[in-house]
């Protein structure tokens, strides 16, 4: 029973270093080079950072757990970790709809750019961004943890929400119970749906406008967009794939279960600096410039 215990505590250190490896990294870059003080880039900043936040709730618990093979949390630490998922979720669709609305500004508009994407107006949709989905989440775990409890053994490798209010008593408690659920169907419309609709009808029409542009304007969209397109389709693909196991997760298999939250939790954080990195032009170029620097230096 203690290997394979310890083979996945292995995998979890080294893809978890792999992470804030690659997240601090990129963070670096864009901080200290000026040139990529850009608004594409600082929502770009804002991305990893919240998808490190996410990790960093979940997996240095899950290695304590793995390392002591003792699997408990306190309810005050599940409330607390579920407010840093479900944020880690709701914060990535909005900052999402944030660089697709930039990006979007930058093909229909590139002479009035600077003048709409100001430094003001960037800090507004910074926070709008960050700011409100914050806050519905917290009031979504202020009325979960008015729920009393009947059970106390969650079915994942860590506490969200849904895990949450399953574990609540039914009777004269079920009205806080609905009250609960029918709120989080809301938070899921207007965090999830809507930026969701937003980013795909942003690009339908950036892909219909490129279409009737020549070669070359088509490949400066294509190298702009194509990672965020891919970073928005895997982000989407792992949060339905999450969305419904949780429906489903009391009928499903443990693998299932540690292969959602790696689905949702790490693989993720991990993959977007790398996606970011390596289709971006403008990153790549810099930080094959600052990597020169520092083995230069070393000779």
């Amino acid at each position: 029973m203690g290997s394979p215990r310890y083979v996945l505590l292995a995998v979890v250190i080294l893809t978890y270093f792999a992470t804030v490896l690659a997240n601090v990294t990129l963070m670096l870059l864009i901080f200290l080079d000026t040139s990529l003080h850009k608004p594409m880039y600082t929502f770009l900043f804002s991305l990893i950072l919240n998808g490190l936040m996410g990790s960093t709730a979940v997996w240095p618990m899950v290695m304590n757990i793995l390392l002591t093979n003792s699997p408990l949390i306190s309810y005050e630490g599940c409330l607390i970790q579920a407010f840093f998922i479900v944020t880690y979720g709701s914060c990535n669709f909005s900052m999402l709809t944030v660089m697709a609305y930039d990006r979007f500004v930058s093909i229909f508009k590139p002479l009035q750019y600077h003048t709409i994407m100001t430094p003001q107006r960037v800090k507004q949709l910074l926070f709008l961004a960050n700011f409100s989905p914050t806050a519905l989440v917290l009031f979504q775990i202020c009325l979960s943890s008015q729920l009393s409890l009947c059970r106390y053994k969650i079915n994942k490798l860590y506490c969200d929400n849904l895990s949450i209010t399953s574990l609540s008593c039914g009777g004269s408690r079920a009205i806080k119970n609905r009250i609960s659920n029918l709120y989080g169907i809301v938070c899921i419309i207007v965090i999830v749906a809507l930026p969701m609709v937003l980013i795909v009808s942003s690009y339908v029409k950036i892909i219909m406008f490129t279409l009737k542009a020549s070669k070359n304007a088509r490949k400066k969209t294509f190298d702009t967009c194509f990672s965020h397109i891919i970073v928005f389709i895997n982000f989407s693909l792992v949060t339905l794939f999450s969305l419904i196991y949780n429906r489903l997760s009391a009928y499903l298999p443990g693998e299932v279960n540690i292969l959602a939250s790696i689905n949702y939790i790490l693989l993720p954080p991990l993959l977007h600096p790398i996606i970011y990195g390596i289709k971006t032009q403008e990153i790549r170029q810099r930080f094959s410039r600052a990597w020169r620097k520092i083995v230069f230096r070393k000779v």
